[in-house]
This record gives C-alpha cells, structure tokens and sequence, in this order.
C-alpha cells in the first residue's frame, strides 16, 4: 500500500524548529537546503522544513503545516489514474531533493500531494519507533470528496472503529483513512468540536509518545500545551511547537487500518 511518509512546513526558522523536534522527540536532521531548508525524520516521515520565502510560489504561502507527501511504487500509474478521475487535475513536477517530492497532483480542494518513488529520501522499510508521526488532521469543505480521492487513487481503507459512537450524529462528517502506518482525520472546515482549527489543507498532526504526560511536561518551556477532552479517544493533550504548529500527543494512539490501532506500546 502507498505510505504517507512527508510532511511539509513553511517554516520562519527552521533551524530553531528543527531543534525543537530533535531536542524533544529525538527527531533526526537529514539534510539542509541551501535556501534554509531543514529536513527530519522520527524514521518514517520525512518532516521538511522549508524557509518561508517568495520563492517557494505555493498556491498558499501562510505560515504553517502545508501539504503532505505519499511514498508510491510507480508515479506513473497514480498520475494516470488521477488523470482518469480529475481529467482537469494538475500535474507538475517537483525537484526530488532532500525536502520534495518527484512528482506533484492535488486533491479535489487544490491541496498540493507530493508523489516519491525515493520515499522521500528515506529506509524503504523503516523500523518502528516511539517517538513517531503516526496521525494527520485534515480539514475540508467536502470531506467525502477529499476521502474518495484518497481511496480511489491509494486504496485506503475508511476507519470507523475510533469514531463509532458518533457516525451517526446529525451533521457529523468526519471521516478516516489509513495507510497501516499513518491514521488521516478529514475533518470537516466548519467543525465545531472544542480545540477545531479552521485552517485548510492540513490542520493539525499527532506524535505517538510513550507517555504523553511526561511529554508535556517536558515539552511546555518550548511549547503551550492544552488538555484534550476527555471524550477524545486517539489522543490526550494538543501541544503548540515554537511556530504555532498543531500537534496531538498520544499514548493510547490512533487507528491506522481495519482493526489494527497505532499504539506506543505495541
């Protein structure tokens, strides 16, 4: 199955950013850009840090979590069957340096998804470990037509386990997919849950953590940490980076394909 394994940001400084990750989550540097780039990996993502700059000539240019990037056998045969179903889709192609993708398509709401067949620069098989991405919040205005993107071109899986309880209720949207690796929330824009960010494209990610207290703990001279409600089943507290990034910590985890949860002590 194709892996969701890139995460880039527009960073204002991703030197400092980047030390954060490393200092707090054992995050690894694997490369710089000349331009001030910055790139992590937790083993399995690839997490660019990009100056924020011009030049980048992103179709959004704030500040922020931008657009994610998914590990591919063929580029061709995802461009062809994206072709196939968004006959009017945009293809263009990215540098494949330390901090891109190959190839780039966009989902139905114009969110920017890089494409490798490098799997960004990183082990094709990585190993497990906590600390991890394990989990990307996604808003948008059609979440059903952002999920059929995803099913149709990489074949992931729709999960309900962790939101049963209200799949049902009036108004309630929201929707999952997986990878086996990586759980994706697509959320509706105009949600109301407590702590909802109405941000497009990527509105938060989430790190499985051995403790998520002591995390907290640990990271709240860098960061502001707020408490998740009590309610939430695949995370405990919502932690702002140095940038303002969102980030849920987690040690109970998220669901990551049918049946199979994402958890820090599996």
């Amino acid at each position: 199955m194709a892996r969701i394994s890139y995460i880039a940001v527009l960073s204002r400084d991703p030197a400092a950013l980047g030390g954060f990750y490393k200092t707090h989550f054992g995050f690894e540097e694997i490369g710089r850009g000349r331009e001030g780039d910055v790139a992590l990996t937790d083993g399995g993502f690839n997490l660019s840090l990009l100056r924020h700059r011009p030049e980048l000539g992103e179709p959004r240019m704030e500040h922020g979590l931008h657009h994610i990037g998914i590990s591919v056998d063929s580029i061709d045969d995802v461009v062809a069957t994206y072709l196939e179903h968004y006959p009017r889709g945009t293809v263009r192609e990215e540098s494949g340096g330390i901090g891109r993708g190959e190839v780039r398509i966009h989902d139905p709401e114009c969110n920017p998804v890089s494409l490798s067949e490098r799997n960004f620069g990183l082990d094709p098989e990585p190993a497990p470990r906590v600390p991890r991405i394990a989990h990307i919040a996604l808003n948008a205005l059609d979440p059903e037509t952002v999920e059929a993107f995803y099913q149709t071109l990489f074949g992931y899986p729709e999960l309900w386990e962790a939101h049963a309880k209200r799949r049902h209720e009036p108004g309630y949207r929201n929707r999952h997919v997986g990878d086996g690796h990586t759980n994706v929330a697509i959320q509706s824009f105009y949600g109301s849950d407590p702590g909802h960010e109405a941000r497009m494209g990527i509105a938060h990610f989430g790190i499985l953590v051995p403790d998520s207290a002591a995390m907290a703990e640990n990271v709240k001279s860098a960061a502001t940490i707020t408490r998740r409600p009590a309610e939430r089943t695949q995370s405990e507290a919502r932690m702002r980076d140095p940038e303002g990034n969102g980030c849920d910590l987690s040690q109970r985890g998220w669901e990551v394909e049918i049946d199979t949860w994402a958890r820090a002590g599996a």
